[in-house]
């Protein structure tokens, strides 16, 4: 399973270090903590220097002409390898001496429009950094759990009843954009139709909004009927 090649990755990544030559992980695996509970990555290549240092290799089908690719795409590849720079940089907090995850990726493309593959380094800092403070503000599970009610179970084969009360358990803000993203979307919706949420309209219209969280709240105030008339 993923635990066990995350383990025989880490064990992969110390040997390297202690061999003190080059080395290349062909698709390692590893783990990064996400609000408490373990997501694993595969990244296309890590290399180890000869100095004990680590480098993501981050592989893209786009190509690079005259030595530039398109700037959208190299971006999100760097929020990407960032991730995985993030998740190494775990693995090495664990080694003593820690070795150096450094913070510039490889990228490696088609040069041109030929079968040919050339790379630049990618400079991971600033998403690194963002992604590092969007892991650190969310809600763990544990926290989450905490606030259930006594009993509150999503276990599938528990009767229809019981697993759609430990749902409702839990609050959700639905928007639009949940139907690409969550299985649970469709209910959610339903309870915030029911609910006349105004978050069902999207995020963007909620914002704009303020404090007026149901439809008839805004059909209210735009008649003047609550709220400052000014």
């Amino acid at each position: 399973g993923p635990e066990g090649r995350t383990a025989r990755t880490a064990l992969a990544l110390r040997e390297a270090v202690a061999a003190g030559g080059w080395t290349l992980l062909d698709h390692p695996m590893l783990a990064l903590d996400v609000a408490g509970s373990p997501a694993f990555l595969e990244p296309d290549a890590v290399v180890v220097h000869p100095d004990g240092g680590w480098t993501v290799v981050e592989i893209k089908s786009f190509p690079m002409l005259d030595g530039s690719a398109d700037p959208a795409k190299v971006g999100a590849a760097a929020r990407q390898a960032a991730v995985y720079v993030l998740a190494l940089e775990a693995v090495a907090a664990r080694l003593t001496p820690p070795p150096a995850v450094r913070h510039e990726v490889l990228l490696v493309c088609p040069r041109d429009f030929s079968n040919l593959a050339t790379a630049r380094p990618v400079d991971v800092r600033a998403q690194r950094a963002v992604t590092a403070r969007q892991l650190a503000r969310l809600t763990r599970v544990e926290t989450i759990a905490e606030e259930l009610p006594e009993g509150t179970c999503f276990d599938p084969e528990r009767p229809a009843g019981e697993l759609t009360a430990s749902v409702d358990a839990v609050p959700a803000t639905y928007a639009p954009e949940c139907l690409s993203s969550c299985e649970l979307a469709f209910h959610c919706r339903e309870r915030s139709r029911a609910a006349d949420a105004v978050t069902r309209l999207g995020r963007p219209l909620r914002a704009e909004l303020g404090g007026l969280g149901t439809v008839h709240e805004v059909l209210s105030a735009a008649r003047g009927e609550s709220g400052d008339p000014a």
